[in-house]
């Protein structure tokens, strides 16, 4: 089984960057598609992006140009990084693995962008 942890997240305040790391256990072999989903208070889980093994990349259209997903396969890791973040990114990021037809969530980083 596939084991996610996320790390980066912290309070940042409006207009700052962060970047995020995933890293998946380091026998996890068999990974296809990595990414980043968010979900705010009161709000439903939303797919941020997502990146496949071979680097073709997904994103949400509202967070194109701010965001960026990238993965680095021989070390496992998905990262994300924020740029010009607003209070509306609050919340907590969850990275996402796909292996073998099934999907591991992490437990989520919570990121707080507030001055």
């Amino acid at each position: 089984q596939v084991q996610l942890v996320e790390s980066g997240g912290g309070l940042v305040q409006p207009g700052g960057s962060l970047r995020l790391s995933c890293a998946a256990s380091d026998l996890s072999f068999g990974i296809n598609v990595m990414g980043w989903y968010r979900q705010a208070p009161g709000k439903q889980r939303e797919l941020v992006a997502t990146i496949a093994r071979g680097g073709t990349t997904n994103y949400a259209d509202s967070l194109k140009g701010r965001f960026t997903i990238s993965r680095d396969n021989a070390k496992n890791t998905v990262y994300l990084q924020m740029n010009s973040l607003k209070p509306e990114d609050t919340a907590v990021y969850y990275c996402n693995a796909d292996r073998r037809g099934l999907n591991y969530w992490g437990k989520g980083t919570l990121v707080t962008v507030s001055s």
